[in-house]
């Protein structure tokens, strides 16, 4: 007789294989789902940087000065309710909800003459250039310009590789690809921080943002549903990299470091083998979108801007 084996007579150690994998294989899918669609803890109390009560005890400008918010919805407010976004945070504490900041806003250290946020949902450099500064009046020299500013994580992200990549919409493009279109970047960036000193003859301080990460440096967007984009970390390396050259070169543009707070608490907060795992506050600082920050998000990064504005109107005139 022969001694081949029939095919339903399968040894014992194939089928433990295939059950493994079977096993392994829907325990995968059965992850990635879980992380595409739980809801990471948000955390409470303060959020971000201490602010000290001193610097607001004192005027930190004589004269009349105009609050401008300008760029993407980050600024515009997409993420919270609107008294407790950073634009309006700067200008004026929710003594109630953040007690340890009372006292530490824009409208106790300035002559505050006229507000005005120009910032849009879902836009671009190109349209911040287009579309709002063209919205800005000249001022009288008498009058000094205090400006905030997000703009760039746009044309990074959107619109989420549902399109090839392409300059002012980079998702899925390659790092080669990216060293032109952040260097586009750059010189649209420098067009509108030009065109906006032009509005303030008397001067103007800018401060403006570069671009967080939500995967908190792992690079995988993926695991929230997101398409694959092998290059992410470094392109957006290499569009803050250009964000801080400009900053470097105007002494009145003032960069604020929202991507090296933000790391930890992305998309990986509870995850404490992680890099930037933040043992202090584990938490997730975005809103569902990914693209904006919730409201301690917002907390936090109210205070980093004015943790630069103190150092920029206080520390360096005392």
């Amino acid at each position: 007789m022969g001694t081949n084996t029939k095919w339903y007579r399968l040894r014992w150690r194939v089928v433990i294989l295939a059950a493994v994998m079977v096993v392994l294989s829907c325990g995968y899918v059965a992850w990635r789902f879980y992380n595409a669609v739980r809801v990471r803890p948000m955390g409470d109390g303060p959020a971000g940087p201490p602010i000290a009560s001193e610097p607001f005890e004192h005027k930190w400008h004589d004269g009349p000065v105009v609050l401008i918010g300008l760029g993407d919805s980050i600024t515009r407010g997409l993420g919270a309710a609107k008294e407790h976004t950073y634009f309006e945070l700067l200008l004026k504490n929710d003594d109630a909800v953040y007690p340890d900041m009372a006292g530490r806003e824009l409208s106790r250290v300035f002559d505050v003459r006229e507000v005005r946020n120009y910032a849009q949902d879902y836009t671009t450099s190109l349209d911040h250039i287009d579309r709002q500064l063209a919205k800005i009046p000249t001022y009288e020299p008498s009058v000094r310009g205090i400006i905030v500013l997000t703009s760039g994580g746009n044309d990074l992200i959107h619109d989420y590789g549902r399109s090839a990549p392409r300059d002012g919409a980079m998702y899925g493009c390659t790092y080669k690809q990216a060293t032109v279109w952040c260097e586009n970047l750059k010189e649209r960036l420098e067009t509108l921080l030009l065109g906006l000193m032009e509005k303030f003859p008397g001067g103007c301080d800018i401060f403006l943002a570069n671009i967080y990460d939500p995967t908190d440096g792992v690079g995988d967007p993926q695991t929230v549903g997101l398409p694959r984009w092998r290059d992410c970390v470094k392109v957006l390396a290499l569009a803050n990299c250009k964000i801080s050259e400009l900053c470097k070169t105007y002494p009145n543009v003032h960069l604020i470091d929202i991507h090296s707070e933000f790391l930890g608490h992305g998309i990986h907060c509870d995850e404490l083998w992680r890099r930037h795992y933040r043992k202090d506050d584990p938490h997730f600082w975005f809103y569902y979108n990914l693209e904006d920050p919730n409201r301690r998000g917002f907390d936090a990064i109210r205070r980093l801007y004015l943790q630069s504005m103190i150092h920029v109107f206080w520390e360096q005139q005392r």
